[in-house]
């Protein structure tokens, strides 16, 4: 079972629809104009078009046995006293003086461009079920990170 936003399902759901009714149909077209020129021993696009709707296949396999999983958290029941799934965490970097702030998402949602880290990395472990003002350190390749707790947010 996988728990995730609402939003985060939304996704998941539209990426499932484009594949099967958008990609997958442009594949199977592929397939038919390629046999439609003859020998398929030595059809390049042919064989290509099979390789790609393989492809796509098991990503839409992929993508309905994570929503058969999923289960959307209800955020009017988290709180804010610790950090858990779907919590926005304000913290500082004691070593550099730096200040960052993360959600604590789910890895199909994680996406550190939107601020998103994946429960399943090392400093999501680190900071989970900690309370504001906790000081955590958290091995990461690149060395040892002191985090101080700032703020906790849904």
């Amino acid at each position: 079972m996988e728990y995730m936003s609402q939003e985060g399902y939304d996704k998941l759901v539209a990426e499932l629809h484009q594949l099967e009714s958008v990609e997958l149909p442009q594949v199977r077209e592929a397939i038919a104009e390629a046999r439609d020129k003859g020998d398929l021993s030595e059809n390049f696009e042919y064989h290509a078009a099979k390789r790609e709707q393989g492809r796509l296949l098991g990503r839409i396999r992929f993508k309905q046995r994570v929503l058969a999983n999923a289960r959307v958290i209800d955020m009017s029941r988290l709180g804010t006293e610790s950090i858990q799934l779907l919590s926005k965490v304000g913290m500082t970097n004691l070593t550099t003086n730096s200040r960052m702030s993360y959600t604590i998402a789910n890895p199909h949602e994680a996406n550190l461009r939107e601020g998103k880290i994946s429960i399943k990395s090392p400093i999501a472990q680190a900071l989970l079920n900690k309370k504001v003002g906790d000081v955590v350190e958290v091995r990461v390749p690149a060395g040892l990170l002191k985090l101080r707790i700032d703020s906790i947010e849904l």
